[in-house]
């Protein structure tokens, strides 16, 4: 799964990474929990890309409500164009979700944190879905990250991982005119080529913890 992530470069570096012509807002942090407003990156009809901050937690349009229902904050791969969830948002609605690294924990020996990130610190992009409810006057955007089988760096961490998208297909992902078997193989694990994980305190432990010392190697 992917429950925890970093993203903190700065706009004009994200900007520049993603090829996003307008000013990029959003809120930095350490630790970026779900159920908070997140950075994602869209692709418009003309084929420009837009950031915008989107609920992390996706709620599909056919939910009765927005605040009951279960926030799906990862989608996996496996089932995706199967889920009822998550099979339209599929085929029409991907997105790219700004990260410089993601939180596993490791259970086996004592619930260690390790902070998956580039070896060259430079920002990547997983996969999500978007999608839009609405009821009456509300409407809400929200997200989900997708998640895949771990591959040799994840497993002794954990048997689940993040898709990370490779920034060469990031057209082919947002695409919405793409093939949608096309687009599924994309999920195929390839851009962990220059991941490594880095062991950290238990600071990171709890999501109001939101500095430096989340990763903090030790």
């Amino acid at each position: 799964m992917c429950g925890r992530y970093s993203l903190t470069t700065d706009a004009a570096t994200l900007a520049e990474h993603f090829q996003v012509l307008r000013q990029i807002r959003f809120q930095p942090g350490y630790n970026i929990a779900p159920s908070r407003k997140i950075l994602t990156v869209v692709e418009l009809d003309d084929g420009s890309r837009k950031a915008v901050n989107l609920f992390w937690g996706l709620v599909p349009s056919w939910a009765k409500d927005s605040k009951n229902s279960s926030h799906l904050i990862n989608a996996r791969m496996e089932t995706l164009r199967e889920k009822p969830s998550f099979r339209s948002a599929f085929k029409h609605r991907r997105c790219l979700i700004p990260a410089d690294g993601f939180y596993e924990w490791e259970s086996r020996n004592g619930k260690q944190a390790f902070h998956i990130h580039r070896d060259d610190r430079q920002p990547f992009a997983f996969a999500g879905l978007w999608e839009q409810w609405q009821h009456d006057t509300e409407t809400l955007y929200s997200c989900t990250i997708i998640t895949t089988a771990a591959n040799a760096l994840m497993q002794p961490i954990h048997e689940r991982m993040p898709v990370i998208i490779s920034p060469e297909h990031y057209h082919d992902w947002l695409n919405k005119a793409a093939d949608a078997d096309h687009a599924y193989r994309l999920l195929d694990a390839s851009a962990y080529t220059h991941m490594i994980a880095t062991s950290v305190g238990d600071w990171v432990n709890n999501p109001r913890h939101e500095d430096e010392r989340c990763i903090a190697p030790i």
